[in-house]
């Protein structure tokens, strides 16, 4: 039994698969009859003769066990690793996806306990401009109202913070910077990359929605909204469900790339690569059932909106 790495109380006729009590009985063969093992293992002679062949053979599940096994850095979860051969053209049943996560060990990352945030709140700074998003986080086009927000990561090293703008219509990460401090250069750099990709005539009916941290309020960040032609949003103080389409990927985000990692001796240049190829990762290889099963990057090829 310990050859098979069972526990010496294991019931061998209940506790093993036919391929275990076919390795069990040739381990045994020298000391003991083939019936009397077969007779105390509960199993046929044909299955014991069918084993040995069935050995010898190429694994069906190799090319499926291949993806189960890389499940996109351990981030996806029994349903998505289904999705995704299915999405290339593999046909995997989902109890064979099941059965192989239960052998390779890959699944969703759980999350810790989660700690108090940043709080950028500095009072009315400036006047607020409105919650023009009204909680509606569905797009039926790229470039309508971004929401945006900020997130800490601390480990060993220090402290980063990462400042995404999310587009409605996919989840995609329109752009994002990161810094050491939440600040004014921080969020004023945010809309850079986003802005770059859009066109003058998406400007026009553009919205950018946020919380009502100080950075969102200073002349700043109101500057580069009004010379981008943008319209200010914000949610109301303390109301998560008015920003919650950020809050959310953030969750995920943690879960998948933050929570359950040993970050000693990881420098925050390192912590920063990392958060840049999740990012890309997300938009191009990452797929969403809400899209069925395709990336965002995917899913706008598919409506014709990407080369």
């Amino acid at each position: 039994m310990e050859l098979l790495g069972k526990g010496a109380g294991a019931d061998p006729a209940n506790e093993l698969t036919n391929r275990e009590k076919t390795l069990l009985v040739e381990s045994l063969r020298p000391k003991w009859g083939l019936s009397e093992l077969l007779r105390a293992l509960g199993m046929a002679r044909s299955s014991h003769q069918y084993q040995p062949e069935a050995m010898r053979s190429p694994d069906r599940d190799a090319e499926a066990r291949e993806m189960v096994s890389d499940a996109n850095d351990c981030t996806y979860g029994r349903r998505r690793i289904h999705d995704e051969p299915e999405a290339q053209g593999h046909v995997v049943g989902e109890r064979r996806i099941r059965r192989m996560m239960a052998e390779e060990g890959p699944g969703a990352r759980g999350k810790a306990k989660p700690k108090r945030g940043h709080g950028s709140y500095e009072g009315e700074v400036s006047e607020h401009p409105g919650n023009k998003a009204g909680r509606d986080f569905e797009a039926g086009l790229p470039n309508f109202p971004w929401p945006a927000d900020v997130t800490q990561f601390s480990i060993p090293a220090g402290r980063l913070c990462l400042s995404p703008v999310l587009d409605r219509l996919d989840g995609a990460i329109a752009g994002w910077t990161t810094s050491t401090s939440p600040d004014a250069e921080m969020a004023n750099s945010m809309p850079g990359a986003a802005l770059d990709a859009t066109t003058d005539r998406e400007r026009r009916h553009l919205v950018i929605h946020s919380d009502c941290g100080c950075h969102y309020r200073w002349p700043g960040w109101i500057g580069i909204c009004e010379e981008a032609g943008m319209a200010r949003s914000m949610s109301r103080r303390g109301c998560s469900l008015d920003d919650s389409r950020t809050g959310g990927f953030f969750g995920t985000m943690r879960n998948e790339t933050f929570h359950g990692r040993d970050w000693a001796g990881v420098t925050l240049d390192e912590l920063v690569k990392r958060i840049d190829a999740y990012m890309e990762r997300h938009n191009t290889a990452r797929v969403k059932r809400s899209l069925g099963s395709m990336s965002p990057l995917q899913y706008r090829r598919s409506l014709g909106l990407a080369a």
